[in-house]
């Protein structure tokens, strides 16, 4: 369930930043490189500031 969780807010989140960069500011795509880079490390870490939120929630 948290991995779902954590692809929907992070595919989400990209799509956010692609929308506000295009109506907004183009600045906003750093938000979709944070995600991209936070995945990218978590994947090597194994360590995702999102699940220990979710954890916070308690969301199994």
């Amino acid at each position: 369930m948290k991995e779902r969780i954590v692809r929907a807010v992070a595919g989400s989140m990209v799509l956010i930043s692609i929308v506000l960069a295009f109506n907004v500011n183009i600045q906003w795509l750093w938000l979709g490189v944070f995600v991209g880079v936070n995945l990218l490390q978590s994947s090597f870490t194994k360590f995702c500031p999102l699940e220990l939120i979710l954890k916070q929630f308690k969301i199994k």
